[in-house]
């Protein structure tokens, strides 16, 4: 078994998504992808999981190969991708183990290559970033599991690795946003480029350093709060797979994302 239509992409502490899946190497003209991709099946479907650290997290948010591993993904065969990630609360209600379903992120990176198109003129939208039917399917697979997830809210995505100051985290706060995270761009914005549906699981791991005066998020806290929850994100994906929509019956705005476009290159 080398290809695979669902895609899951696991963030800090998901390094496994079952036992018994094969280790499929691929290479892209973007190098190696974070690590060898698992492909197996779950609930009748065929999945590629890829860590997007590495396995051991060898790879911090700023240095991911993020076009390797959306391309290895696609080349697959992949078209739909749920990417759980860790992220801080900018938010007093939203505690450490709230799962939350974002529709907006607002990207504050810098240098990290975010783009296929390099040359020639190919824009696409990314006023949505995430696919609709994707979002819905993860929702009801929260509830249909007793465990309702938060649906909305806007992630801002910071370069990293560094946590935010004080200062940075109030700052986000008074936007209005929401959560923060190293890793939701270029990472979205690249699956759009590929026509692909992405849709984020966001695991609160914290509360960012402006929320709580008494305290500063570290990376011990991040990998514990995240290692307690593993089974309870891993088993949301596993319940999310077996109803998303086949390869050929996606209705989302997704598959069109590059209609009208003329790309630089071929897609695998």
């Amino acid at each position: 078994m080398t290809g695979a239509e669902i895609g899951v992409i696991g963030g800090s502490g998901f390094y496994s998504l079952l036992d018994g899946m094969t280790d499929v190497a691929v290479t892209t003209p973007y190098g190696d992808p974070s690590d060898v991709i698992a492909v197996g099946e779950v609930g009748g479907r065929t999945v590629a999981f890829l860590p997007r650290h590495g396995r051991g997290h060898r790879h911090p948010a700023h240095t991911v190969n993020y076009r390797a591993n959306l391309w290895a993904l696609r080349s697959l065969g992949v078209r739909q991708v749920i990417a759980p990630a860790a992220v801080g609360s900018l938010r007093p209600e939203l505690a450490a183990g709230t799962v939350v379903l974002p529709d907006q992120l607002v990207d504050r990176t810098s240098g990290r290559p975010q783009t296929y198109y390099d040359s020639g003129a190919a824009h696409v939208s990314f006023a949505d970033p995430y696919c609709p039917a994707g979002r819905s399917a993860v929702l009801k697979a929260g509830a249909d599991g007793g465990r309702p997830l938060v649906d909305g809210a806007t992630m801002v995505v910071v370069q990293g690795p560094r946590f935010s100051t004080r200062a940075e985290s109030r700052w986000f706060a008074a936007q209005g946003w929401s959560l923060v995270n190293m890793t939701g761009h270029p990472e979205a914005v690249l699956a759009r480029e590929l026509a692909l549906c992405y849709t984020t699981i966001a695991l609160v791991t914290d509360y960012d350093a402006g929320v709580d005066a008494a305290s500063a998020v570290s990376q011990a806290e991040v990998f514990a709060v995240f290692e307690r929850n593993i089974e309870l994100v891993r088993d949301l994906v596993c319940r999310v797979i077996p109803t998303l929509p086949s390869t050929s019956a996606r209705s989302c705005p997704c598959p069109a994302a590059l209609d009208g476009l003329t790309l630089p290159f071929d897609l695998p």
